[in-house]
């Protein structure tokens, strides 16, 4: 998942690559984080009841790294 800060209007953006069309947002971190977790679990739900194969996990990972101007 990645949660991006929306600086025009404050709270997060979540997008969750492995799901395509998989996005959510919240007011706040910890809204943002249930808001995604509902959103995956009604994706997970939709592909199941349509038949359509569960993507697995690819094991990709985002770091955050700083670096001084």
């Amino acid at each position: 998942m990645i949660l991006t800060p929306d600086t025009g209007v404050g709270g997060y953006t979540a997008q969750v690559p492995a799901l395509p069309g998989c996005n959510t947002q919240g007011p706040t971190l910890e809204g943002t984080l249930a808001n995604a977790r509902e959103a995956i679990e009604l994706y997970l739900e939709d592909l199941r009841e349509s038949g359509e194969p569960i993507p697995e996990h690819t094991g990709d990972q985002a770091i955050r790294v700083s670096v001084a101007a």
